[in-house]
């Protein structure tokens, strides 16, 4: 007697619309993806790909962002700290340091004592601040002087901030208060452009990279933050401080090399038709650039995203999630399978998921890539379910029979 096939085998491995990959749900599902990230514009480690390569970096930033020309930027931005959720803006005792009145534009020098260790900013009134000092022997707070609006900490070169753990972080340029809802300041760190990307770059690259990828980064991450400045608008800052913008330190996480990229690349920024572009990068993009809305966002294989000796670690990957995980995912009750029903078509495995279907006892359930990657907390939407044992069928020809 036929024995019966258990499982529906993958139908497909370079899917672009009409077939579908198809895979029945067990106990776990095993995931194959590549790169991590979104994939648009500028892949880190291809960057560092091409430097090893030999290409210098305006050839690497022609290859990620075609079609955009070099510019100049300059001026100052304001970064959000959002480790600091302290009530106000609480500051060690630094040579020089000042406070700046935001609404009159008056400076006022601060006084120095021996045991006045800490100074903060803290809401007074509606929209109103006040300054107080802290003295380390009575471990009490004395109020100086109270302002009609916002102020900042200025003057010293490096400021040292004290977030709610008790730790210190240090930041050049000024910390300013800002007004939010409620009896609470948050603290905005504004800075010279060239100053800030000296805490964003070695978070966002690896310091000993080749020369010319960490000049890509640097000229990359000075145009991000130049085309939000641009888009600030009334807001209170420009960006925030984390990887939903860009990944900034501050002072203490500056490098000697980056700085010396960052120098090497001073006031460079990507234009399209003469204005800064979103040049948005991504760790890896597992071997072509993913296409976005705008002209300069396009998709293209790309051989340095895993070029040997770059050391990327996500060119490929795998992971396994549980049938709860994938079933909290598509809620569509106890999955029976899942069908890719659409990719990019370019790149290994068909490239990028565009969409899905889940069929479960409750119904199915079209997803786009993007969405079940969030869901599942995959590294990008470049991913295919891993058959397992189960799935292949156990006589040769039961796959022609079904």
């Amino acid at each position: 007697m036929r024995k019966r096939a258990i499982a529906v085998v993958v139908l497909g491995s370079t899917l672009i619309s009409a077939t579908a990959e198809a895979r029945v749900i067990g106990p776990d599902t095993t995931i194959s993806g590549r790169g991590f990230g979104h994939g648009r514009g500028m892949s880190q480690y291809g960057a560092q790909g091409a430097a090893i390569a030999g290409k210098s970096a305006q050839q690497i930033l022609d290859f990620y962002y075609p079609g955009t020309t070099t510019g100049k930027a300059t001026g100052s931005i304001r970064i959000r700290i959002t480790a600091d959720t302290t009530d106000g803006v609480r500051v060690g005792t630094v040579n020089h340091l000042k406070v700046r009145d935001l609404k009159t534009g008056k400076v006022y020098p601060l006084p120095k004592a021996s045991t006045r260790n800490q100074w903060s900013i803290d809401p007074y009134g509606d929209h109103g601040t006040k300054v107080s000092s802290y003295d380390a022997k009575t471990r009490k707070w004395t109020l100086w002087k109270t302002f009609g609006g916002m102020t900042q900490f200025e003057g010293a070169s490096v400021t040292e901030l004290v977030l709610p753990s008790g730790a210190v972080r240090r930041y050049r340029g000024a910390l300013r208060a800002i007004d939010v809802p409620g009896a609470h300041l948050d603290t905005v760190n504004v800075l010279a452009l060239e100053h800030y990307l000296r805490g964003v770059v070695p978070r966002e690259a690896l310091s000993s990279w080749r020369p010319a990828a960490l000049q890509a980064q640097s000229v990359a991450a000075r145009t991000y933050s130049v085309f939000h400045r641009g888009r600030a608008a009334k807001r209170a800052y420009d960006l925030c401080d984390t990887i939903s913008c860009q990944v900034y330190g501050g002072y203490d996480s500056e490098k000697a090399s980056t700085n010396t990229a960052i120098a090497a690349t001073a006031g460079q920024v990507r234009l399209y038709k003469g204005k800064p572009i979103i040049a948005e990068f991504s760790s890896s993009n597992g071997g072509a650039t993913a296409t976005g809305p705008i002209p300069y966002q396009v998709m293209k294989l790309d051989g340095w995203d895993a070029y040997p000796g770059n050391g990327n670690p996500n060119v490929t990957w795998t992971v396994t999630r549980t049938a709860a995980e994938m079933q909290a995912a598509f809620d569509v009750g106890s999955i029976r399978s899942l069908r890719v029903l659409k990719r990019t078509g370019v790149g290994p495995s068909g490239g990028r998921v565009l969409t899905l279907e889940a069929v479960g006892s409750k119904g199915r359930r079209v997803l786009t890539g993007d969405q079940l990657r969030g869901r599942l907390r995959l590294r990008s939407s470049w991913f295919a379910f891993v058959p397992s044992p189960l799935d292949i069928p156990i006589e040769p020809d039961q796959a022609a029979g079904r």
